[in-house]
């Protein structure tokens, strides 16, 4: 049976998305309140693999995500695309008028940008949408909605004031299952890696993508990050749609590390879509 974290309380969209990919396994259930925390879950071997979210179709990369893969050097084995639908959710006793502050975490504000605007609210942040809607039922505070699923509302017995509050009907986010150790009896469509450039000159990063433009390996993801420890200077998160097995890939590296770049390969995967 394997351990499996994912951001908590009861009700978030990483819920939702957790148990549809591991509904045909054997799982034992963790729940955490940060992302921050969930990685270290499993950095810390507290359990065997996480879910979390790092890429969303209108608020674009989830950094606390990139950022924590980083600190505690994980290895991704799978990805997946979940369609994800934003509610205005206050206590039964609301009503759409009532509300001037909205609470959810930072993503999904992200999403709603235009619909918040339009309502001049004021926003408050939490570690998740599910907490969010928690703190609406036990505050009882009828000025305040959240912004989550409808599977939330439902499961602490909230109103839903208003539907589809994102603000692009077409609203996907994508998750990552990451573990500890890197595994390969998993089909390979795709490869994430982290380059760390030896040094910085004009054009460092288009010398690095035209490797793999000549090689014609299509990437689906980019993504700088700095590297904390001079102003200005970023490695890249880069995903390739190829396997790491692929001949070209194998070569792609060998050139970029001949030009003294770093290449940390973080898992080859296949995407999955819920």
């Amino acid at each position: 049976m394997s351990k499996v974290a994912y951001l908590g309380p009861k009700g978030t969209f990483s819920e939702e998305a957790a148990q549809k990919f591991f509904e045909d396994k054997s799982t034992e259930w963790f729940m955490f309140e940060s992302i921050q925390d969930v990685l270290e879950a499993v950095s810390n071997e507290e359990v065997d693999k996480c879910i979390v979210p790092i890429e969303n179709s209108i608020a674009g990369n989830i950094h606390m995500t990139v950022d924590g893969l980083l600190l505690y050097n994980l290895n991704i084995e799978a990805d997946l695309i979940f369609t994800v639908s934003l509610h205005l959710i206050g206590n039964t006793e609301s009503d759409i008028g009532d509300i001037d502050t909205v609470i959810s975490i930072a993503p999904a504000i992200n999403q709603c940008r235009q619909y918040i605007k339009s309502h001049a609210f004021k926003v408050e942040y939490t570690d998740s949408t599910a907490k969010a809607a928690l703190f609406i039922k036990e505050s009882n505070i009828l000025r305040k909605a959240a912004i989550a699923s409808k599977t939330v509302a439902q499961e602490y017995g909230l109103k839903i004031l208003q539907s589809e509050v994102q603000d692009n009907t077409i609203n996907h986010t994508r998750f990552i299952v990451v573990s500890k150790n890197s595994t390969t009896d998993i089909e390979q469509k795709k490869t994430m890696m982290l380059i760390t450039p030896n040094n910085e000159f004009p054009g460092v990063l288009s010398s690095i993508l035209n490797i793999f433009s000549s090689l014609a390996i299509n990437l689906s993801w980019i993504e700088s990050r700095p590297t904390g420890k001079k102003l200005g200077t970023y490695r890249f998160f880069i995903e390739t749609e190829a396997a790491r097995s692929d001949q070209s890939m194998e070569k792609a590296i060998k050139i970029i590390q001949t030009f003294g770049h770093e290449v940390h390969i973080l898992g080859s995967y296949a995407t999955t879509i819920l």
